[in-house]
């Protein structure tokens, strides 16, 4: 962490209470599916007449992330930070949420970075995020009794698999631990939420505290129940405020306490309390924030490739369950990663999602690709490139600019077939 971005931490309004009416932030809704189901909520996307989280009034791509802070920054000078906090849950959404992460990172490296999760999958991400400057997360933990996490939650999604019960309560319960650890020993600062919830854990919420006392945690957030109606707790009380002060005094016996959260929207902006969101500021319109911004060389740094050993363009897209992700580094070509591809059998989302896999990626090297897939990507401004021989050569040619328009059959060293 540089001495830069170490002192600016004290421009986060929801981690430094005596700067909230002084610096702003803007929450980017590019996560909206969710890896488990909390008694508590109610995510409705459109729905301008609500403040509490969950609810957004539009999901953006991660480049309509990026284009969206460029706007609001150019408005409001005191907004120092971004923050993905739903209407999901970031890392139910890995890629949608990486992706907007590495292109801030570039495109804004003096915005602080912020992640909102239940914990559940953030853990193979932590290294990541720590290389790109992310510096304050939040953990929602309502529980560290699985007895008492299993009437909080009623599904955890795990992959493929789906637990209830106690069972799911306590995998989720063992990962936020795993996770909370291994954010302290990044040296990121850490929040955590605790929702309060009369009869089922308001006797509890001391000792959630004392457990992430243990662990490090910088800041404990207890927050009243909001009743939202189609949730199952839709009909218990939100708690009165002498109730909430009451638990907080005695969770602040363990860690400082968190007392001025505005349970802010998915989608909002500007400083703590107001009421600005993506679709107030008139900042979606359509001209303003394409679905068809391509990104400069700047913005896509990477290029796909589609290979079943490594060391050769070899793959249909349409066959690869994976593709490698090169980058070029002081003339080298360098493998940075490999990304899932999306599951087959959705037919054109398949290809949307796909777009998001490959958000900062200029090109994909393939063996083969169809019609449809190859406008999809053009469409998202990824260059689609039929080529076989060394991925080498395919990337030298990229990076070179010989490639020409996408889905153009080429051989490695890009002369026609």
């Amino acid at each position: 962490m540089t001495a830069a971005l170490e002192n600016s931490r004290i421009k986060h309004p929801c981690f430094n209470s005596s700067v909230k009416g002084l610096y702003g932030r803007v929450h980017l809704p590019v996560a909206p599916a969710c890896n488990i189901s909390c008694n508590f909520c109610d995510r409705r996307y459109d729905c301008v007449n609500e403040s509490r989280p969950g609810v957004t009034s539009v999901v953006m791509s991660p480049h309509q992330a990026v284009d969206y802070v460029n706007q609001v920054r150019s408005r409001h000078s005191n907004i120092t930070v971004a923050g993905i906090a739903g209407p999901g849950d970031p890392f139910a959404n890995p890629d949608k949420t990486m992706s907007t992460l590495r292109l801030l990172h570039r495109a804004h490296p003096d915005l602080l970075l912020c992640i909102s999760s239940n914990g559940l999958a953030i853990g193979p991400y932590i290294d990541e995020l720590a290389e790109l400057n992310v510096s304050h997360l939040t953990i929602t933990v309502c529980a560290v009794d699985p007895a008492i996490g299993a009437r909080i939650y009623s599904r955890v999604q795990d992959g493929d698999t789906i637990l209830t019960g106690e069972s799911g309560a306590a995998l989720l319960l063992s990962r936020q631990l795993e996770a909370i650890t291994a954010i302290k020993k990044h040296g990121m600062t850490i929040k955590v939420n605790c929702i309060l919830i009369p009869g089922i854990n308001d006797h509890h919420v001391e000792r959630v505290a004392q457990r992430m006392q243990s662990l490090g945690v910088d800041l404990f957030n207890c927050m009243p129940l909001y009743p939202a109606k189609n949730s199952v707790f839709g009909s218990l009380p939100q708690p009165d405020k002498k109730s909430v002060e009451r638990v907080r005094q005695k969770a602040e016996s363990y860690l400082p306490q968190m007392r001025h959260c505005r349970r802010c929207r998915a989608d909002a902006v500007g400083l703590l309390g107001e009421s600005h969101t993506a679709a107030s500021l008139g900042c979606m319109a359509e001209d303003r924030l394409s679905e068809q911004h391509s990104g400069g060389a700047a913005e896509r740094p990477y290029v796909a490739v589609a290979s079943e050993e490594g060391f050769l363009i070899n793959q249909h897209l349409g066959e690869a369950a994976s593709l490698s992700i090169w980058e070029r580094r002081n003339g080298d070509y360098v493998e940075v990663e490999k990304r899932a591809a999306p599951q087959p059998g959705s037919g054109a989302r398949r290809w949307r999602e796909m777009a998001e896999v490959l958000a900062d990626c200029r090109a994909v090297l393939v063996s083969g690709v169809g019609e449809k897939p190859a406008k999809i990507l053009a469409t998202a401004g990824i260059e689609t490139i039929e080529a076989e021989g060394l991925i080498a050569e395919g990337l030298a040619a990229v990076y070179q600019g010989k490639t020409g328009h996408h889905h153009q059959t080429t051989q490695a060293h890009m002369q026609p077939r």
